[in-house]
């Protein structure tokens, strides 16, 4: 890839957790991968293998860590923590699902669907889409700024993930609420300065068609 065309960034969701079955909210905590989310931490690394890597950057969360180890040593690279591509806190609804939020309280139910709405509003003692994504964004010019032409790997969360991939779009940070993004997918962003474009989405060929979330709805 030329410096012109910018940074490549393999943008990859890490592997499968136990809540993540469950569909809960897990942002702060540091749950550790499943048996089958370390399987996918090892097809991700035989997938991006013959892929020119120059550095693989991964959010100290355990499960994007543990994720992240894998790709950097088919590469013989060092896995480097970035704080800025951590999820965003879900505050009191850590650990809850969605349903069981809105089951919850009717206070609770209007406040979800209100954060749902409003990138700028947070769950209770969390932090909102809007701060999120403003750290991820200005990390993410810094980071490609020191790799231009290269082609980098972030093992970050959905959060991060979706609001990059906004922010590549051009469209509001709510519409990421609309994205879905499997455990141990791949999506790519060529990222030059304002022009970005988005290659790949939510890519799963690494782990089977069959594995895809909504093969299972």
């Amino acid at each position: 890839m030329s410096a012109q065309r910018g940074t490549r960034l393999l943008l990859v969701r890490h592997g499968e957790t136990a809540a993540n079955r469950e569909m809960r909210y897990i942002g702060d905590r540091d749950d550790r991968l499943t048996a089958h989310g370390r399987h996918q931490a090892e097809q991700l690394a035989t997938a991006l293998s013959s892929l020119p890597i120059s550095a693989v950057f991964s959010s100290p969360r355990r499960r994007a860590m543990d994720t992240a180890e894998p790709i950097a040593v088919v590469h013989k690279l060092p896995v480097t923590l970035a704080d800025e591509i951590r999820e965003s806190s879900f505050g009191h609804w850590e650990g809850r699902s969605r349903a069981e939020v809105l089951q919850h309280s009717a206070e609770s139910s209007a406040h979800l669907y209100a954060w749902e709405a409003d990138p700028t509003l947070a769950p209770p003692g969390g932090e909102s889409i809007a701060s999120m994504t403003t750290r991820a964004a200005a990390w993410a010019t810094m980071v490609c700024s020191r790799h231009p032409g290269q082609t980098i790997v972030l093992v970050s969360h959905v959060g991060p993930i979706k609001a990059l991939i906004a922010l590549t779009l051009g469209v509001a940070p709510a519409v990421a609420q609309r994205m879905f993004l499997d455990p141990a997918t791949i999506s790519v962003v060529d990222w030059a300065g304002e022009r970005r474009v988005l290659r790949l989405f939510n890519s799963h060929a690494h782990l089977g068609w069959t594995q895809a979330r909504w093969m299972e709805l």
